[in-house]
């Protein structure tokens, strides 16, 4: 089951020119750029349908040298992983007060931004949560507010067959779900993991 608020999947690549190129080759669907983030990170996209997507991330091969890369633990990546994921609530500081009130705090609502190609500033707010896990099947909390949804931008398109998470502690994970308001399937296992299977020209890839 995957949860009809569902925003988008991050896959964090360590080098984001060949993760684009290695998920072009594997699904036949070469994603879009998405545009720069402060911070030395860039994305690509691909979406689901016109209204969620999945984000490629990486460090940005035109930043900076140096320049500070410590969103999802990228300068750390080894692999290409499907790290987080984010739902967009109808409501989003009336989710946050609902699920601290329920026993999980999703962290402090911010305001982001980045730049997209053509240079226009996309603006959105969304939940940060200190996490020191390198993947999170908890989701963040995202409101686009005025801005246009990524997925409805005219993005190369496939289908979201499946997805879903892996957890030592099932119940654990279900509880902070249910706080949020969320769905999701899960198994039992020794790792946390998050799954998820894409319909493509290719036939079905698995991401995790």
């Amino acid at each position: 089951m995957t949860d009809p608020h569902l925003d988008h999947l991050v896959y964090a690549v360590p080098d984001l020119l060949l993760g684009v190129a290695d998920f072009a080759e594997r699904t036949g669907v070469t994603p879009a750029a998405g545009g720069r983030h402060p911070g030395g990170t860039a994305n690509y996209l691909v979406s689901f349908g016109e209204t969620s997507y999945l984000e490629i991330i990486g460090p940005d091969p035109d930043a900076a040298d140096g320049l500070q890369r410590s969103v999802f633990d990228l300068e750390t990546l080894s692999e290409p992983q499907l790290i987080t994921w984010a739902v967009h609530p109808a409501d989003l500081d009336k989710s946050v007060r609902q699920a601290r009130e329920h026993g999980y705090d999703p962290g402090d609502v911010e305001p982001l931004s980045r730049r997209t190609p053509d240079g226009s500033l996309l603006e959105w707010r969304l939940t940060r949560r200190d996490d020191p896990a390198p993947v999170r099947p908890v989701p963040f909390l995202i409101d686009w507010g005025g801005t246009t949804h990524p997925a409805a931008s005219g993005l190369p398109r496939l289908g979201l067959a499946a997805f879903s998470a892996v957890h030592p502690e099932p119940a654990a994970l279900r509880r902070d779900l249910t706080a949020l308001g969320v769905e999701l399937d899960i198994a039992e296992g020794p790792e946390i993991a998050l799954r998820a299977v894409l319909d493509t020209p290719l036939g079905q890839v698995p991401l995790a």
